[in-house]
This record gives structure tokens, sequence and C-alpha cells, in this order.
């Protein structure tokens, strides 16, 4: 898949991230462009999901966590020029499990924008309904809204907690293996969505299965032992890689 945009959405210098002693990630410099999926492979403790909550500032909460370097979202630094509060509201997250809140499934989209200061009712119902169609739910539980979220299969819960995100209009959307503990119908539909979303938003999707990185990258990163071993147009990481440990994890001969 080729990127449409070179546009650079997260420009990342030297980054370097620790928990206590451990350091997590080594001197990593990495662009991630608008409006393309990035992904990002690698075996477990390779730091792919230290990363992805870096760029939102999730890791903020964990204590111990030292970080340094620059991080920058459309050239500001989130560290130094953003409060938490815009930035995540710019940048959602998608976890692997799903994480609906014990409301309804109405109440779970119409949180965000309620929280903005959003409060018309015909107002966010359009949200909410735009919200559940653009993340394919829309048809299966329109007759149902104000239902408990938790009464949702599992796939369904995953695709709730994205409209979630999508109600607050963000810019980017990190995924940290969103579909691990979905069936593959449910994989696929999550996965369209994507396909579909990186026409709004920036999507960088953390993901252990390397299937998937090869559907839906536009670019794909190789992270190993934290660092980045390889990153690159998505057919080339797949089909000719330049780095030997790279083609060793995508043909599972370890990992």
């Amino acid at each position: 898949m080729e990127t449409k945009s070179q546009t650079i959405k997260f420009n990342i210098q030297q980054l370097n991230t620790w928990y206590g002693n451990v350091q997590s990630i080594k001197d990593l410099t990495i662009q991630v462009y608008a409006n393309e999926i990035f992904t990002i492979i690698g075996p477990a403790n390779s730091g792919k999901s230290t990363f992805l909550n870096s760029l939102n500032r999730l890791n903020d909460l964990t204590p111990g966590f030292k970080l340094d370097g620059t991080i920058l979202l459309d050239n500001v630094d989130i560290y130094k020029h953003h409060d938490v509060e815009s930035l995540r509201k710019r940048v959602g997250i998608v976890f692997a499990l799903p994480t609906p809140l014990p409301l309804s499934i109405f109440d779970n989209i119409a949180y965000g924008p309620r929280m903005h200061g959003i409060t018309n009712k015909s107002t966010l119902m359009g949200i909410v309904e735009k919200s559940l169609i653009e993340s394919y739910l829309w048809d299966e539980v329109k007759d149902r809204l104000h239902t408990s979220a938790f009464n949702l299969s599992g796939g369904q819960q995953q695709r709730l907690c994205i409209s979630r995100i999508l109600a607050v209009n963000p810019e980017v959307i990190l995924f940290d293996e969103p579909t691990s503990g979905l069936d593959p119908i449910s994989t696929a539909k999550v996965e369209e969505a994507m396909l579909i979303f990186k026409k709004k938003y920036t999507i960088i999707l953390v993901t252990n299965n390397v299937a998937q990185a090869s559907r839906v990258g536009d670019r794909t990163a190789f992270f190993l032992m934290g660092k980045l071993i390889e990153v690159g147009d998505t057919k080339k990481i797949f089909t000719a890689p330049h780095e030997k440990q790279t083609e060793d994890y995508i043909t599972g001969k370890f990992g």
C-alpha cells in the first residue's frame, strides 16, 4: 500500500524511556504520516506498547516511568506544550480488551462530548448515531441504545469503544492489539473500519498478528528489544526486508 500523504503527524526524535532502571525504548527516531495506517510489529517486551502509550501520555500514570527525547504532534511538543486533556481528545486509544463504561450504549458514546460541554439531546443523538455508523455498529444496536453496554458481545464492545473515541473528533487513533481477543468476523469488521478511518484519521496499530499488519498497514515498523530495527512500506517489509532480524520475525523463526 502506498502512503497518500507525506505530511508528518507525529515526529519522534531520540526517544528513550525507562521503567525504573530498566530501559524500554532506546534512541528511537521515527515519523508517522497523516492519514496512514502505521503498524508496529515485534515480539513481547520490544517497546511497542510503551511507544504507543507515550503518544498520548498514558505512561505519565506509571510509577517510576521516565522519558527523554522529543515527541512532536503537528510540530508541537506534547510534553512541553500540551495539557493532557486536550492531547487525549486529539489522540485516542483503543486497548486489547474492550473497556465499556458501566452505562448504556448511548451514554458510553455521549460521555466524552458531555465532558466537553455538549448537553443538547439532539446534538448528542447525532454524535452517537454518526459514531456508531462509522464503527459499523449502528445497525446492530440502534434499537437498544439505552440498554447496558455490557450486554454486547466482545466484538461489539470493542467497536463501541472505537465509537466512544470517534465521538470526540480525534485526529489520531492508537490501537493496541485491538483484535487479539476477537473472532475472525469481528476482527474483519475492525480492520475494515480502520481502512475507512484513514481517510479522516491517522491510525497507529500495534499488533502481534503479522498477517493483520500486512493486510491493513501502509507502513510497518519492526521493534526488537526496545530498538527500531526497520521501517518502510509494508509490502516491502513483508516481501523484501532489509534486515535479517525482520525476515526471521515475520517468517516465524522467533517471537
